[in-house]
């Protein structure tokens, strides 16, 4: 279209009055990454605006500042200091200050955040696009439970990227919530519905689900109050996904092919399967690799640990940075793997015991001081693509159960809440890479679905299936021909470098003006930027 066009300054002709004075810019595009303040969350934003950065994005990345100063503690003074194109911001959740280590209650700052974080979020806008240093905010991602975004970017007229972190079968059923409500079957009526018998309730009416039970749907939906937070605002924030200009989520076409398809035929902005995210992030980064985002110091010695291992030897356990769990079922689990007779690597939070500090029985460290490793957080992606790792104990969140398949790790699911149930059902029945332990959790049953895991035929097979999901990943993230590298390049060049108009502020008054973005062969070097009245 642009044969000639060389990256020095042209006049360019439109048939549009020139502002005056005309604005010439050879600038990068800049994207603000905005992911919900939980650490799953954080992770797979971290790893879209890395890929954007190696686009030749300039990238600011806002934290809340609870969590802005738990990574300084957590990975030092320095940590956030980024690169000269790669920086962070912070906003107030509006909770209470706390100086705590510990992850925020969720309904809360589900609540908060809706309520709190658009006026100053609107604010960093207006300092990023007054600045001298930085170009102008050309477009967001934010997460899917971020949506007040969504105002911000309208009345920039940039476009907004919302990133659903979860997988495509859980946001599925996000969607249909609505119908869960107007079928009567949430809320339940009252508590007497949350046995066993009305779990097994058969849900044969969501697009590309079969088989599915009441039990697998997302928890938010089994509650007996109608202004329940988590339900009414799950159902919100879905539907305010509606007015993005485009949805991704990190997952892979063969992998959820059917469901992204039935989204795809919905309502909904154009969907991209973008993931396994760690895998493109881990082929293309280079530049920002080192930048990392734990909210708690990450222990390598099991690296080295697991390195004295044999092939498949070791059970890796964590159940991630939300759940919680009883004493009692923590000490259920601790000896289930002591009777197992297999060498464990247990990721143990200090905050994993509701209300109370995660403490094991001092027998049970006694009964396994030979063969097992204990530790507060790990870098789970290297644990879980250690050769020495044959079974993976998890809580079924959404990075966990990627991690593990492309680590061709089967799995022992244990989900506690939100889409996690539905990840279980998939992972059992219809991935084959998964066996379910029940919610109240039993030794015997820890060490029985562990042997079988580890050593048995079924445990022989969900690893040869986990093996066939991992090459299958490999695949979608391979260079230039990948189904979710060409869905990003497609997501980049379509929706976050595309035309779009901009209301602009000039002498305290508001233009509309029309923006041209022109790209050269390497689009990375430009764009060059022309405002028109």
């Amino acid at each position: 279209l642009l044969p000639s066009l060389s990256f020095s300054w042209h006049k360019i002709k439109t048939k549009t009055k020139m502002a005056s004075p005309a604005v010439y810019s050879a600038q990068k595009p800049h994207v603000v990454c905005v992911p919900h303040p939980a650490q799953g969350h954080i992770n797979p934003m971290l790893k879209v605006a890395k890929l954007l950065h190696a686009r030749g994005f300039h990238v600011t990345f806002v934290n809340t500042v609870y969590n802005h100063n738990r990574l300084l503690r957590s990975r030092g003074p320095n940590a956030l200091d980024g690169l000269p194109s790669f920086r962070f911001e912070s906003i107030p959740d509006g909770l209470p200050e706390t100086d705590g280590d510990k992850t925020q209650d969720i309904p809360s700052l589900c609540v908060s955040t809706t309520k709190h974080c658009l006026a100053p979020f609107k604010e960093l806008l207006q300092r990023l696009n007054t600045g001298d240093d930085v170009p102008p905010v050309s477009c967001i991602v934010s997460d899917g439970v971020m949506s007040f975004t969504l105002d911000a970017a309208e009345d920039l007229g940039v476009p907004e990227v919302i990133f659903w972190t979860n997988s495509a079968c859980g946001f599925m059923t996000y969607l249909q919530f609505n119908r869960f409500i107007e079928k009567g079957l949430s809320p339940f009526k009252d508590e007497s519905y949350m046995c066993k018998e009305h779990l097994d309730t058969v849900i044969d009416w969501i697009p590309s689900m079969k088989n599915l039970r009441l039990k697998d749907i997302p928890s938010f939906i089994r509650t007996t109050n109608p202004d329940d937070i988590m339900l009414n605002f799950v159902i919100r924030e879905v539907d305010q996904s509606k007015r993005a200009t485009a949805i991704i989520l990190n997952t892979f076409d063969d992998l959820e092919h059917d469901v992204i398809e039935s989204m795809r035929s919905m309502l909904l902005p154009p969907v991209y399967p973008i993931g396994p995210l760690h895998l493109l992030a881990n082929r293309e980064i280079d530049e920002v690799s080192e930048i990392g985002l734990n909210l708690w110091r990450e222990e390598t010695e099991c690296l080295d640990w697991l390195d004295t291992k044999a092939r498949n030897s070791v059970v890796f356990v964590n159940f991630g940075c939300i759940t919680v769990m009883s004493a009692k079922q923590l000490v259920e689990f601790a000896w289930g793997l002591a009777a197992s007779g297999r060498e464990f690597l247990w990721v143990i939070r200090p905050d994993l015991v509701a209300g109370e500090e995660a403490v094991v029985p001092p027998e049970f460290l006694a009964a396994t001081a030979d063969r097992r490793m204990m530790s507060s957080w790990c870098p789970q992606e290297k644990v879980l693509s250690h050769p020495a790792i044959g079974g993976f104990l998890t809580h079924c969140g959404w990075n966990s159960t990627l991690e593990s398949l492309c680590g061709g790790v089967p799995m022992i699911c244990w989900p506690f809440f939100a889409e996690q149930p539905t990840n279980c059902k998939f992972c059992c029945d219809e991935w084959g890479v998964g066996m379910e332990i029940g919610g109240d959790v039993k030794r015997e049953e820890v060490e029985a679905v562990v042997r079988e895991l580890m050593d048995g035929e079924k445990g022989k097979k969900l690893r040869e299936k986990a093996e066939e999901w991992r090459r299958s990943a490999e695949e979608a993230t391979e260079r230039k021909r990948g189904s979710s590298v060409v869905n990003f390049e497609t997501l980049v060049n379509k929706v976050l470098l595309g035309e779009k108009k901009v209301i602009l502020g000039r002498n305290q008054r508001s233009e509309q003006r029309h923006v041209i973005y022109i790209y050269g062969p390497i689009y990375r070097c430009g764009p060059f930027r022309v405002l028109t009245k």
